[in-house]
């Protein structure tokens, strides 16, 4: 097998013990021709990068740029071939890259390749491929999400989505379709990054002969005011941006009629106002962003 250069970029934001378990796990990786690039996108603590014999570049940003801003950052200074994009709240294991260029190198059409995510179990399934997000509800749905892995989704295969912790790229489309689209700051982006680069002509793979483990949400918290501010505010602009006509007409009357009723319901009854004030300032702070 030959070795092309391949950059991996991932984002720290005040997840330090992370982002050591993170290269600590990096460490054992077989693949030989290997750059990590790490972005600290302006931590309260400057991170301080732990002793390794990795070839590691250390950004550090001056104010928190978002997954896309930050990711963006790792772009400007990457060398490789191909780009994995990846949390620093996940854990690799050692063979995990050779899968994904194996699957670059046999489908000229792969743009993007993500790999089975797990979680931190290793045996209960993230993703193992995803259908396309619904224009009308602007939700997408995670293929064997909660299942229990049997080996049954060790197959490669064209999806519709990729999944934000880890997302191998080829240089050269990124070249072509652009950067990751920064008006979303957190959520959604890597989905309208995905449609992008559909609609330059290219495919999205899964692939479950490779797979990482994800702890989800460790930067942001999974249940947390900046996550549902974001969470809101990105699946609408999403849909601004990817429906037209009565589609896009119809999406935003569900969110009004539908989600935001439902989501509401559930706070209260959690008595969390923090969640509820957060979602409506991100219905209204989505309308000052302008398209792209």
């Amino acid at each position: 097998m030959q070795y092309p250069l391949v950059t991996l970029i991932t984002i720290n934001y005040n997840a330090e013990k992370d982002t050591d378990e993170f290269l600590a796990s990096c460490e054992q990786l077989s693949y030989p021709n290997l750059e990590l690039i790490i972005v600290d996108n302006a931590s309260k603590n400057i991170f301080e990068l732990r002793k390794t014999d990795l070839n590691v570049t250390l950004i550090r940003s001056e104010e928190n740029l978002g997954f896309a801003g930050g990711n963006n950052l790792g772009i400007d200074q990457a060398n490789g071939e191909f780009i994995i994009f990846i949390n620093n709240d996940t854990v690799v294991y050692s063979n995990f890259i050779q899968p994904i260029i194996e699957v670059f190198k046999n489908h000229s059409d792969a743009a993007m390749v993500t790999p089975k995510v797990v979680f931190p179990d290793e045996k209960t399934i993230q993703y193992a491929g995803a259908k396309a997000i619904n224009p009308w509800t602007g939700r997408g749905k995670r293929l064997g999400l909660g299942e229990i892995d049997n080996g049954q989704y060790n197959f490669t295969k064209i999806t519709e989505l990729g999944h934000g912790a880890c997302l191998a790229v080829r240089k050269t489309v990124i070249d072509e379709v652009g950067k990751m689209p920064e008006e979303f700051f957190l959520y959604y982006e890597e989905h309208d990054w995905t449609e992008q680069i559909k609609n330059a002509g290219h495919n999205i793979y899964y692939t479950g002969n490779s797979s990482i483990i994800h702890k989800e949400s460790v930067s942001i918290g999974q249940d947390s005011p900046l996550k549902a501010y974001y969470m809101m505010r990105s699946r609408i602009l999403y849909l601004r941006k990817n429906c037209s006509g009565l589609k896009k007409l119809t999406s935003i009357l569900i969110i009004i009629v539908l989600t935001i009723p439902k989501n509401t319901i559930q706070y209260l009854m959690k008595g969390r106002f923090d969640l509820i004030k957060a979602t409506f300032r991100g219905i209204g702070d989505h309308f000052t962003l302008s398209l792209k």
